[in-house]
């Protein structure tokens, strides 16, 4: 049997729904080599253009958070830390809102993360952040920015459901020299934790790893459909808001000549089957961010919000501090006044807010057995407490989410085409 090529190695991780469109590919082989741009899915995705090799590619795979994620060690796991079985390292849980109001109001949920990205430039704790704004080129979706002003942390808040690309120029970050905040997903900072093994760079300038408990993102496909519901076509977008100006506030579509909003639950759907999730968010190990210092939140109830009170409601977040700088940080950020803290909270309380991430954490492992069943590329997730808690699970519905799974590559449900770049689209 013919061994593929690198790029047919580096292209199977998209064909088989494992990228989740982070850019750490481009910085690792090289712009020259590797382009993270728009796809013709509409994704944020790897396409090669120059001369790639297979050392480059295994370094990939070592790298790509798409098919590796080792759960926390040394600091983030150790002395000082509890270990809850699904929601990992912690050391203080609280609620939690930005103590500026216009931070709050203008956030996802309670403007914790836009908060403490404003903080630790203020203090000079790191001289830039580096985070998402929305594209120019699309509102629907986001791009990396670095961040050297309060003013900026500000204008980028929000949610980025869309394709983003965060790490897509991480070695020009590393190579300033300066150390900085991330703010991003968690399988982002999964891809910041594997690079570190390559780039020890990593750990010595990225001071601060913010993120946020993800529920995955929206697939373009998908916020198609909700803007041809509204009459709005993609092109003619001039901003796009997810949410936000509330909890979860409205979602907004802005042209030149009209604006449309409508209720959060009108672009999710009103409970979790309606979601329309990527491949690689239905199998993922880790949306609780427990290679983060610090993990902010959602916290209604059950999971979701309700029809009324998201135009009333300020927000507040459940706030995890998983490492001794995450939790030096929460408390400073709050003596200081850029944060309130409501009260304290525990693991229990957080699978009240996110019953879906304890019954995603259950089904990983048989999803994966399932993966491997079929021949394919099998990530490989360690040290996240996988099994364990698939062992916790009745076998007969472990059975069914490896059935599941098998049926789902059968019908092409976890398969997307070789990536080809959109005409014109940036990388």
């Amino acid at each position: 049997m013919t061994r593929p090529t690198p790029a047919e190695r580096l292209e199977a991780i998209v064909e088989q729904g494992l990228c989740i469109g982070c850019g750490v590919c481009r910085s690792i082989a090289g712009s020259d080599t590797v382009a993270v741009t728009l796809t013709e899915t509409g994704y944020q995705q790897p396409v090669v253009i120059g001369e790639l090799d297979h050392s480059t590619v295994d370094t990939i795979y070592d790298v790509c958070p798409g098919v590796r994620v080792d759960g926390p060690t040394g600091a983030a796991a150790g002395r000082g830390a509890t270990i809850d079985p699904v929601w990992g390292p912690w050391r203080r849980i609280v609620r939690s809102w930005a103590a500026d109001p216009d931070v709050r109001y203008e956030g996802s949920t309670g403007g914790v993360l836009t908060a403490l990205g404003q903080y630790v430039l203020r203090t000079g704790l790191v001289d830039v952040v580096l985070h998402t704004r929305p594209s120019v080129d699309d509102p629907t979706g986001g791009e990396p920015t670095l961040s050297s002003t309060e003013a900026d942390v500000f204008r980028s808040g929000g949610s980025r459901y869309g394709p983003a690309a965060p790490l897509r120029d991480i070695a020009e970050v590393l190579d300033l020299g300066r150390p900085f905040a991330v703010i991003a997903k968690p399988c982002d900072i999964a891809a910041l934790a594997n690079l570190a093994r390559h780039d020890e760079r990593v750990d010595e300038l990225v001071r601060y790893r913010l993120t946020m408990v993800c529920g995955g993102i929206g697939p373009p496909a998908f916020t198609d459909g909700f803007l041809e519901r509204i009459g709005i076509d993609r092109h003619d977008l001039t901003a796009f808001r997810y949410r936000g100006r509330g909890c979860p506030g409205p979602t907004r579509a802005e042209t030149a000549v009209r604006v449309e909003e409508r209720h959060y639950l009108d672009f999710w759907g009103d409970d979790e089957s309606m979601w329309s999730l990527p491949w690689r968010c239905k199998i993922c190990p880790d949306g609780i961010g427990e290679l983060a210092d610090i993990a902010a939140a959602d916290t209604w109830p059950g999971g979701s919000p309700t029809r009324d009170g998201s135009e009333t409601d300020p927000g507040t977040n459940a706030v995890i501090a998983r490492t001794t700088a995450g939790l030096e940080l929460l408390e400073a950020a709050a003596r200081d006044g850029a944060l309130t803290i409501e009260c304290d909270i525990g693991p229990d309380d957080m699978s009240v807010y996110q019953p879906h991430q304890v019954r995603k954490k259950h089904a990983v492992a048989p999803r994966l057995a399932g993966i491997a069943d079929m021949g394919r590329i099998t990530p490989r997730f360690t040290g996240l407490r996988l099994d364990e808690l698939a062992a916790t699970s009745p076998p007969d519905v472990n059975e069914r989410q490896r059935a599941g799974t098998r049926d789902r590559i059968r019908i092409g449900k976890a398969t997307e085409p070789t990536p080809r770049a959109r005409p014109n689209s940036p990388s």
